[in-house]
This record gives structure tokens, C-alpha cells and sequence, in this order.
């Protein structure tokens, strides 16, 4: 079966995005990135991959989920189909329709369809955001895959969305973890079943 992996940076105090969905206080640069692009090539915006010559076909994920506010970031920057190179499904309740013909929209129950995307062949599903998406598809995520950043925001948007609702713990146990010289912590968390 396939996994769903939620893979996404982070701020150690654990907020994914400011208030407003911005994303400008990661630090770019250092040596984090490279090793991560290496080996998840894929995780690349298709423009990005694009502008920097990156045609290798990655082996972990051929298909992204994202929430409505993480797709409406990928618009603010000029694109309404950001992973071109993956099949792409949004998750949206208030969206009338696919915003791209290169997007599937899941309009209602998208635990249903991760339960039935999992199934079926293929690699695997990177939810790539945001919290709220992520609380929602927790019973059925089964990595984490977390760029944990050496900052501190205070406020902004969550890991697992506002007021995290569990009727009782999820653990995870730590698969593999790399700290990188920028201080950035790459962490694998699998889920304990």
C-alpha cells in the first residue's frame, strides 16, 4: 500500500506559515537544501525545477495533496498547476471547481480519497501542506518527513491547524534524522501502529 507522507518545514516552535501564509522567514540558501533537493527531487515546484535544470524524476512521491490556502500560495506566485510534473489533487470545500485541468479537486471527505489514493499503484502521497489539511488526513498519515528550522515565531499557522482536536495521542518514532551545518534538523518521523 501506498504512504502518505507529510513533508514540510517548520519552525521549532512548531508554525508552518505566518498568519497571513507566508513562508518569506525560511532561510534560503545553506547547506540543507541541495542534500534535501537531491533526494527528493520531486518536492521541487515544477517552474523552480524548471529554472534550475532539474529533470530527474523522483523515486518517493508521484502524487502531491495540498490544501486550498497552500494551492492559493503556488497562485500568488504565478501558477495555478505548481507540481505539473506530479498528479495534483487540492482540497477545497469552497472552490467551484478544479482551478487547473492539471488538478483534481476533492470537494468533501478527503480521508475517503486518501484511503483510496493509498490503494492504489504507485509511489508515494506527499501532503504538502497546510496544518489544517494535515489534522484532518492525520489517521491516515504515515510519515513525516519534517525541515525543522532554527527559528522561533511566535504565532502563525500550525503544524496540525488551530486547536488540534485528538481523541488521543498519535506517536511517531524517529526513523532517521540529519542536522546540517545551517542548523536546519532534517527529521523522518513513522507512524506506530
Amino acid at each position: 500500500m501506498r504512504k502518505l507522507t507529510y513533508y514540510v518545514a517548520s519552525t521549532i516552535d512548531g508554525f508552518i506559515a505566518t498568519e497571513d501564509g507566508s513562508v518569506d522567514f525560511f532561510p534560503v540558501g545553506g547547506d540543507h537544501g541541495p542534500a534535501i533537493t537531491a533526494q527528493y527531487p520531486e518536492t521541487l515546484p515544477t517552474k523552480v525545477r524548471e529554472s534550475l535544470g532539474v529533470d530527474k524524476a523522483g523515486s518517493t512521491f508521484d502524487t502531491v495533496l495540498m490544501g486550498r490556502k497552500t494551492h492559493d500560495f503556488g497562485v500568488r506566485t504565478g501558477t495555478s498547476s505548481p507540481y505539473a510534473h506530479l498528479r495534483q489533487f487540492v482540497v477545497s470545500t469552497t472552490l467551484p471547481e478544479s482551478p487547473d485541468p492539471g488538478l483534481e479537486l476533492i470537494a468533501s471527505d478527503p480521508l475517503a480519497r486518501v484511503r483510496e489514493l493509498k490503494r492504489e499503484k504507485g509511489l508515494g502521497i506527499w501532503l504538502c501542506g497546510g496544518g489544517e489539511l494535515a489534522q484532518v488526513l492525520l489517521p491516515e498519515i504515515d510519515q513525516v518527513f519534517l525541515k525543522l528550522y532554527p527559528i522561533v515565531l511566535g504565532k502563525g499557522r500550525p503544524l496540525f491547524g488551530v486547536g488540534a482536536r485528538l481523541p488521543e495521542p498519535t506517536r511517531f518514532r524517529v526513523s532517521t534524522s540529519r542536522i546540517f551545518e545551517d542548523g536546519v534538523a532534517f527529521m523522518k518521523y513513522s507512524r506506530i501502529r
